[in-house]
């Protein structure tokens, strides 16, 4: 296909239809005893002999903000609170979704059921953060490889700290203090498997910074207001303190490298966005829970996706991503190809919320102290 073209939906995501619920629930992680997974990395380690310390000054900036804004998890965080998995569950369900279920596959579930799949959907989305955490980790390594410039690279390498540090929290909240992990989603699995592989710098910025991150940041703030369980809470408070950082910069570096870039290379960078989009989108259908407790799984997915509560919860999960893909001029760029996509999707509405570029400081730890 040439890089002038349009790529079409089949092309980017291997299906027509966007919300075709089946080819979405044919792609599954057919290897969930795995405990490698290996991906080749195709692009080059780049050093750089040119080392003045400041010569951006907005990631200058950032790298001197996260040298003073490490944590340690196991000192920081209060692992003495005890945690009561059926009591938070009691109080998440309230009697289930507010809708009519009578005509349904849930129609026989009561309190018990539906206390059960609260507290299996709440470890299988701490368990996908997880994950997302170490694709995180891996992606910043990479980024330390692989972008041509001192500050950026300095930056990058106190996100690989503080991915480690997420994954280690994530890791010993789900195994101490729940029911244990699942396994990655096939969806997320295949995004990050793009990300990693792709030869190009930028990619791995706009993979992982933007979108997975950015995603990463509106879910953690969602569940931050919304969970009643307090080390969860301190938990993600801290979390969000660096990914608001680090989604910061992204927006910072690919703000400059993207007015150097060609019509079509910038094409290109609208397609991964969208598809990473769609993968992220269809990862939150939460079909293993759904496998695990023994029910239809398109069925139920039918349900619950028509609550009020789930599609305000699906559209929110792009309110960081598509500000700052404007900020980045990628949602105009061209024939604005990836405003019509985001259309598409139902989450254009957010394209004037304010960008992480320009809100990061405010998910600080100092300035978010008086709402934890």
């Amino acid at each position: 296909m040439s890089t002038t073209e349009a790529a079409s939906t089949e092309d980017l995501i291997g299906r027509t239809d966007v919300n075709d619920l089946d080819a979405i629930l044919e792609i599954t992680n057919t290897d969930v005893d795995e405990a490698i997974h290996a991906v080749r990395d195709n692009a080059d380690a780049i050093f750089t002999w040119d080392y003045e310390k400041g010569a951006r000054p907005a990631l200058n900036k950032l790298y001197e903000k996260a040298k003073v804004s490490q944590w340690n998890g196991e000192t920081d965080l209060d692992w003495s609170i005890e945690v009561d998995e059926e009591a938070l569950a009691v109080s998440a369900i309230a009697g289930g979704p507010q809708m009519d279920l009578s005509d349904t596959v849930l129609k026989h579930w009561g309190e018990k059921e539906w206390m059960a799949f609260s507290m299996e959907s709440e470890n299988w989305t701490l368990s996908q953060f997880m994950h997302g955490e170490q694709g995180a980790l891996v992606c910043t390594a990479k980024i330390v490889e692989t972008v041509p410039w001192i500050d950026a690279k300095y930056y990058a390498s106190t996100q690989v700290m503080d991915e480690a540090r997420h994954v280690e929290v994530f890791a010993k909240y789900l195994d101490t203090k729940r029911s244990g992990h699942y396994p990655i989603n096939a969806h997320l699995k295949m995004l990050l498997d793009d990300i990693v592989s792709d030869p190009q710098w930028d990619m791995t910025y706009l993979g992982m910074q933007i979108m997975v991150e950015g995603l990463a940041l509106a879910a953690f703030g969602f569940m931050h207001q919304l969970t009643e369980e307090p080390l969860l809470k301190q938990l993600l408070r801290y979390v969000m303190s660096d990914e608001a950082r680090h989604v910061a910069f992204g927006v910072l570096s690919l703000q400059e490298y993207y007015t150097e870039l060609s019509q079509p290379e910038i094409r290109e960078r609208q397609e991964f966005a969208y598809e990473a989009a769609v993968r992220m989108r269809d990862r939150f259908l939460q079909q293993e829970v759904w496998d695990r407790m023994g029910v239809p799984v398109k069925e139920a997915i039918k349900v619950v996706n028509m609550a009020p509560e789930q599609q305000v919860f699906q559209m929110m999960l792009f309110s960081k991503i598509v500000p700052n893909c404007k900020k980045l001029g990628l949602l105009d760029a061209g024939d604005g190809w990836l405003r019509q996509k985001f259309g598409e999707l139902g989450v254009i509405q957010f394209e004037d919320w304010v960008d992480t570029g320009s809100e990061y400081e405010s998910f600080s730890l100092e300035a978010t102290a008086t709402t934890a």
